[in-house]
């Protein structure tokens, strides 16, 4: 389960590229909050802890404005194609008890058998966990399993209270064989 990061917020008065500029020289990256039908703030945050945080996949942050504080998840972060700075994050307010559709990345724990190879469908799987509780990763666990061997959304072990965004028929990862347990197939036949 991810841990509750702390932010603080500045608000914005300035708008456009000059002033999101002038912020990203004095080490903050502009932000937006939105949602549950409140108005959207607009603030900066410091750009180091803000990336130091976007490290870690759905993030839950609480972030301090004016005395204030409000839970809140990144929605989207726009980098510079080239240089990889963070020129601005969105950000939705959570409710603590909140459903939230969230993407995981999937994991592998162990592996396939001898000339085989785990090929991921899905990188990533698409959740609906609770705002405060919603996983890192999820899991896939091989045990040696051969050719052919399939894993469906619907054989992933979910924590409690957490359900997939996915059909329960979707391939997620499948057991093939690689190029040289092939060959070892056709030079024991021969």
């Amino acid at each position: 389960m991810s841990d509750v990061f702390k932010l603080v917020g500045t608000t914005r008065t300035k708008f456009g590229k000059g002033s999101a500029r002038q912020a990203r020289f004095a080490g903050q990256t502009p932000a937006v909050i939105y949602g549950h039908k409140a108005e959207t703030r607009h603030i900066t945050v410091d750009a180091h802890e803000s990336g130091l945080i976007l490290r870690h996949k759905n993030a839950l942050i609480e972030v301090t404005i004016d005395g204030g504080t409000e839970l809140v998840l990144v929605k989207n972060v726009q980098k510079d194609p080239v240089t990889q700075v963070i020129e601005h994050i969105d950000l939705v307010t959570v409710v603590k008890g909140e459903k939230v559709h969230v993407e995981v990345p999937v994991h592998i724990k162990g592996e396939s058998l001898s000339g085989t190879t785990v090929d991921l469908e899905h990188k990533t799987v698409k959740l609906i966990a609770e705002a405060t509780h919603v996983p890192e990763f999820v899991e896939l666990v091989f045990n040696k399993e051969g050719a052919g061997h399939h894993v469906l959304a619907k054989d992933i072990k979910l924590p409690a209270g957490v359900s997939l965004d996915l059909p329960a028929d979707a391939l997620v990862a499948s057991v093939v064989e690689t190029a040289a347990g092939h060959a070892a197939e056709v030079a024991a036949a021969e």
